[in-house]
């Protein structure tokens, strides 16, 4: 059953109101016809299973025949803080992210990013990059959409990532700083990932191709950050917060 998202004004006591883009893509893309179903999703966690009424010249009327609420969603907000990556691997990201139950996506700026945006690249980019995570979030199930925000410079980054309850940075050279002699790396980063509880906001700080800078590493870990190890192989900036993102998916899932 195909998946559409209204805001709160187009939904009634017995009738949903669908606009923009939506219209076209059910008229002449899907072609789908009265008394078809579908299921519409408000953004706020209730999920309308609907049947199409009627069509209107900018709009398609569905009939409201079942309400409920959608427990698709993590218990966690968990934000992912994304350095800019080369060529079109940021959408990847933005996708897997959305499905994998990331709550945001913010860009970032840091010093060894290739990618520089110009204002009107980035709001082109932006518009395509949350055009991609609605997809996700229709395809797989959510509840919500999850925002990509506009790219911000890493400093303002560790001022938003300060919000969340626990903070992790994913560092290649964590094996060297967290290996005491009594645990492993790896054993200290499990303890870590272990001891987020459920309904905690969670952010995750990933690099860009070339890393994080030291005095970037330094300053996350001043603000709070927890360095974590990812193992002994050192992952691509597009694989490193899916995989963060997948080990918190699987623990916190109920």
């Amino acid at each position: 059953m195909y998946h559409f998202f209204v805001e709160p004004s187009q939904v009634h006591a017995d009738e949903i109101e669908i606009l923009g883009g939506d219209v076209n893509h059910i008229r002449n893309v899907l072609r789908m016809k009265e008394g078809e179903e579908i299921l519409i999703h408000d953004g706020y966690g209730s999920e309308y299973r609907s049947r199409i009424d009627r069509f209107g010249e900018d709009a398609v009327y569905a009939a409201v025949m079942e309400k409920r609420r959608v427990a698709s969603e993590l218990p966690s907000k968990i934000t992912l803080f994304q350095c800019l990556p080369k060529g079109d691997k940021m959408e990847l990201i933005i996708q897997k992210a959305v499905e994998l139950g990331a709550s945001a996506v913010v860009p970032v700026a840091s010093r060894r990013c290739v990618v520089k945006l110009d204002a009107r690249k980035e709001i082109s980019k932006l518009r395509r990059w949350q055009a991609i995570a609605e997809s996700a979030a229709k395809q797989s199930g959510r509840a919500v959409i999850p925002e990509v925000a506009p790219v911000v410079p890493f400093s303002e980054a560790l001022l938003r990532a300060q919000g969340a309850e626990v903070l992790l940075l994913p560092y290649e050279c964590a094996g060297e700083l967290l290996e005491d002699g009594c645990k492993s790396a790896m054993q200290r980063s499990r303890e870590t990932l272990a001891g987020i509880v459920r309904g905690q906001s969670v952010g995750i700080l990933i690099g860009p191709e070339g890393g994080f800078e030291k005095s970037e590493a330094e300053a996350a870990v001043q603000a709070g950050a927890q360095m974590i190890s990812l193992g002994r192989r050192i992952l691509r900036t597009e694989t490193a917060g899916l995989c963060v993102l997948s080990v918190l998916m699987f623990q916190m899932e109920e």
